[in-house]
């Protein structure tokens, strides 16, 4: 899998596009990246590729394996400027998960916790493989697939609905994690001989 893009550090989005920087700005206001470093945190979602519409929040996901101390840490920290902060941890596959949910600065923040490694986490891998797809699509593809999103779709079966991708959308992006290079460039031309009518 090859990747050109350092998702691990969000200088890039420092000086991305104006919604990309008020995110930043946001997120190092609250030091938030520096309060999560020992879970690993990695800023996830839609706004770091440049897909988001106006309801899009702010995902950060981190590995948790002791979810007390991570929600205490949360509330002791961010309780008393965050009146809003809520938390709720459920088992899911038989792992436990935590979400911390609030709202800062005009944001809505949500805060994925799990036991695993952040960059084996569905949420980190979802957005590479769609950013390697973005970087094939082009603006044309990233604006049909904001379009779907306006009209309703979640993320990745917008994917699925613009690339013709059959099953789980959420399952078939996945497997692409893996995909070489090669894999992924023979997926898109396959994609745009059809919309050329080349099929």
């Amino acid at each position: 899998m090859v990747e050109d893009m350092d998702f691990l550090n969000i200088d890039y989005l420092r000086q991305g596009s104006a919604k990309q920087q008020q995110a930043a700005e946001v997120i190092d206001r609250l030091e938030l990246l520096d309060h999560l470093k020992c879970y690993h945190p990695i800023w996830v979602g839609t706004i770091p590729i440049g897909i988001d519409i106006a309801s899009s929040d702010l995902d950060i996901i981190c590995q948790v394996r002791d979810f007390v101390s991570f929600e205490r840490g949360m509330k002791e920290r961010y309780g008393e400027i965050l009146p809003g902060l809520t938390s709720s941890l459920r088992t899911v596959d038989n792992m436990e998960r935590m979400v911390i949910r609030f709202r800062y600065g005009g944001w809505e923040f949500e805060v994925f916790a799990q036991p695993l490694p952040s960059t084996h986490q569905n949420g980190y891998r979802h957005m590479v493989v769609e950013y390697r797809l973005l970087k094939r699509l082009g603006e044309v593809g990233r604006q049909s697939i904001i379009e779907l999103k306006k009209s309703g779709y979640k993320t990745e079966p917008a994917f699925a609905k613009l690339l013709n991708i059959p099953g789980d959308p959420y399952v078939e992006l996945l497997k692409m994690y893996d995909w070489s290079e090669d894999q992924l460039d023979a997926m898109i031309k396959q994609f745009t001989d059809k919309e050329n009518g080349y099929e």
